[in-house]
């Protein structure tokens, strides 16, 4: 697909932060839309049962734990209204010591990577660098 046929790709990735699959979904790719939302959203449910925390936006004492705390806010951010939803209803789980805990932090985290992917993914197709 040439530069010229290029379908404009603003809509496409608003669409796959907000919704974790409406970005493929918006391009007619519905098996693509529905692996990747659904991926999306069993791995943020996964970790909300798991009780994982939300990151928080906070200066700590030192940079790797303030790095740490923001770029974890990055990633749970970046599912969208998953995230806003989750807020919305109040979840607020502690950060509390426990492995089932630490995990459950790490799919909501890991769910919004996976989510930033899908973002990139709809942007090439978008766009025409990927078929």
């Amino acid at each position: 697909m040439s530069q010229s046929h290029a379908r404009p790709w603003a809509p496409v990735v608003l669409a796959a932060w907000l919704i974790p699959g409406g970005g493929h979904l918006f391009l007619r790719r519905k098996w693509r839309a529905s692996f990747l939302g659904g991926a999306v959203l069993i791995m943020f449910l996964a970790g909300l049962m798991m009780r994982g925390p939300l990151f928080v936006p906070e200066a700590a004492d030192n940079l790797l734990s303030t790095a740490i705390n923001y770029g974890g806010f990055i990633g749970n951010l970046a599912c969208g209204m998953l995230y806003f939803l989750t807020k919305w209803f109040g979840y607020a789980q502690p950060d509390l010591a426990g492995h089932m805990y630490d995990y459950g932090s790490k799919f909501l985290v890991s769910a919004g990577m996976l989510n930033i992917l899908a973002m990139v993914d709809a942007y090439e197709i978008a766009v025409g660098k990927k078929g």
